[in-house]
């Protein structure tokens, strides 16, 4: 079977590449899991100095793969600990973070991008976070950082109303640094990862965590929206909007 998620080191560079294309980078826990660990394993390499995020030609990343977490969270009530170990693991990297974005990012394809310290996308990329309308709440602290981010106005049409962002959009928000054509993503993507990686580590290092403040703030806010995830999901506006979600892609 084909690995669903390919990790690859170029000189100070990790790729981390969400590989299944053909359900347009629908997150399964076994690639959450796989994800977390190269995040996580990124510091045993002293000469890894960015990692960068990628996914398919066609899409980025369609959040979760709704069977596969209706199946987690059936047998634990919960956002499933998969889902958390990657969360955490963005809130606590403290390796820079770079991000190709090509096609669609939804769910956590895009609240992921809020930990992210450098964004392209491609001019046809397209942001949106469904969760409010599956009766569930945001996730990954994005219910902090976004306001943050893009002010509360913006954060509410992107995480309560979602309401989609384009590209531009999505730039002049401050989620997206670079824009470019949709050939040109990863190139750009891997260039600004090796600029990065070629300042001083130490100074990116302290610099970073002054810009980012400590992780607990982020891991706090992750637990507390997993909590009301939780609760969300046994509601029944949940549980009717999946059964229609489910029921419109047979």
């Amino acid at each position: 079977m084909t690995e669903l998620v390919l990790i690859s080191d170029d000189g100070p560079v990790r790729t981390v590449r969400m590989n299944r294309p053909e359900k347009k980078n629908a997150l399964t826990m076994a690639m959450y899991d796989a994800m977390a660990a190269a995040i996580e394993s990124a510091p045993q390499n002293p000469a890894l100095h960015c990692l960068l995020i990628a996914g398919a030609p066609t899409a980025f990343c369609a959040g979760n793969d709704i069977n596969d977490f209706l199946q987690a969270a059936g047998a634990s009530g919960a956002l499933g600990q998969p889902i958390l170990r990657f969360l955490y693991a963005l809130a606590r990297c403290e390796t820079p973070l770079v991000a190709a974005v090509r096609g669609n990012a939804v769910g956590v394809g895009t609240t992921m991008l809020m930990h992210c310290d450098h964004v392209v996308a491609a001019s046809d990329a397209r942001f949106s976070t469904p969760f409010v309308g599956l009766g569930l709440v945001p996730e990954a602290a994005s219910s902090m950082i976004a306001p943050r981010l893009m002010g509360q106005a913006r954060a509410f049409s992107l995480l309560v109303m979602g309401r989609p962002l384009t590209a531009d959009e999505a730039k002049a928000a401050g989620l997206v640094n670079t824009i470019v054509a949709e050939d040109a993503v990863e190139a750009e993507a891997m260039k600004a990862a090796r600029e990065i990686a070629a300042l001083p580590p130490q100074g990116v290092l302290a610099s970073r965590r002054l810009l980012r403040g400590k992780p607990d703030e982020i891991v706090a806010r992750i637990d507390e929206e997993a909590e009301l995830f939780k609760t969300r999901l046994q509601s029944a506006e949940a549980r009717a909007a999946f059964q229609a979600f489910l029921t419109r892609k047979r």
